[in-house]
């Protein structure tokens, strides 16, 4: 991997797996090919290439995404793939992330859902995320034209003092088992009542107990569809809500402890389900909820992740310092005034 001192970097993290888990089977969710992965690739390269990024750096995948992009690819900007082997488990994304912030990227493009940018994020450290949206739920990344993503990406890695302007920071939830940090959610957690994590997609609300949320506003889709009935919060916001279900375990006493509460919500693409919540309360940061929950699973951004044992001690707590995100509005505009020479 050759870089030049001084040379704008950016990253691309494109996820095979991404759009293509159960709820193609269960619900109406997109297929999202890697032909179309590979050209939404391609995509964001003309665009970082024509504001003068030197150099994309691409995760290497078993699927040849990044064979392919690099194949075709005939502009002036270098393009190369990070040097590993890659394993096809979530790992290659968060390992990715830290190679290229080792590399001085200046922002990286993430082409996935939730579950993709929370792995990403692991090891992005404080590296913007350009959130391309192709997976399921897709809260966290937004549904964007590639060229235009790579537009908006290749500005700010240009321009690193452009960051402090259009990039925000989210929060996120850290989850601690036998009180070590175990993992993190950038949207949502939830307890599943499903003692393995099986096919991981989260797509039954009725298996759910309890649900802690980043975001929920209404126009997103999963989980954090249920919590935008309750509570309005956007990505940027300082605080999140907790959700206890009508069923759940949950032994805290929290506030709008009324009679159940059905709600109606998209919880997956094509699925719109009736929801009984029990409770539920705003949830500050630095707050430490405990999760009295044996034999059950965490649900990590609509996927089970943790399973936790008869004799674990887990805990949830809203962290401020989660991921930076590249506004795309407002990165486009500096495009636009850089690409037409206005000062």
């Amino acid at each position: 991997m050759a870089t030049s001192s001084g040379e704008a970097v950016v990253g691309i993290i494109a996820n095979p797996a991404a759009g293509k888990d159960i709820r193609r089977l269960v619900a109406q969710g997109r297929v999202v090919s890697n032909q179309e992965k590979a050209n939404t690739v391609k995509r964001v390269l003309a665009g970082l290439d024509a504001v003068g990024v030197g150099t994309a750096l691409l995760m290497p995948d078993l699927s040849g995404i990044a064979h392919s992009v690099m194949r075709g690819w005939r502009g002036a900007m270098r393009c190369e793939m990070l040097d590993y082997a890659p394993t096809g488990w979530q790992i290659d994304s968060t390992r990715s992330a830290e190679m290229m912030r080792a590399a001085g990227a200046g922002c990286i493009v993430t082409i996935g859902g939730d579950g993709t940018n929370r792995v990403v994020a692991k090891g992005a450290g404080d590296v913007p995320l350009a959130a391309v949206s192709t997976g399921t739920n897709n809260v966290f990344p937004k549904l964007i034209e590639g060229t235009l993503a790579g537009l908006a990406a290749g500005t700010v890695a240009t321009d690193p003092a452009l960051s402090a302007e259009v990039c925000q920071r989210a929060c996120r939830l850290d989850i601690f088992v036998d009180g070590e940090l175990r993992d993190i959610a950038l949207v949502d957690a939830a307890v599943s009542k499903q003692s393995m994590v099986g096919s991981r997609a989260i797509w039954d609300a009725g298996n759910l107990s309890r649900a802690w949320l980043t975001t929920s506003t209404a126009s997103a889709i999963g989980i954090s569809s249920i919590g935008s009935r309750l509570m309005e919060i956007g990505m940027f916001e300082a605080k999140g809500l907790q959700i206890d279900f009508a069923g759940g375990d949950a032994k805290e006493s929290l506030a709008h402890e009324d009679a159940a509460t059905v709600v109606s919500a998209p919880i997956a693409p094509g699925m719109v389900a009736d929801v009984e919540v029990a409770r539920w309360s705003e949830m500050r940061v630095g707050d430490i909820v405990e999760i009295d929950a044996p034999g059950c699973t965490i649900a990590l951004d609509g996927e089970r992740e943790i399973e936790l044992l008869r004799g674990m001690e887990a805990s949830i707590s809203l962290n401020a310092a989660g991921p930076l995100v590249v506004d795309f509005d407002g990165a486009l505009r500096h495009a636009a005034l850089s690409m037409s020479g206005s000062p």
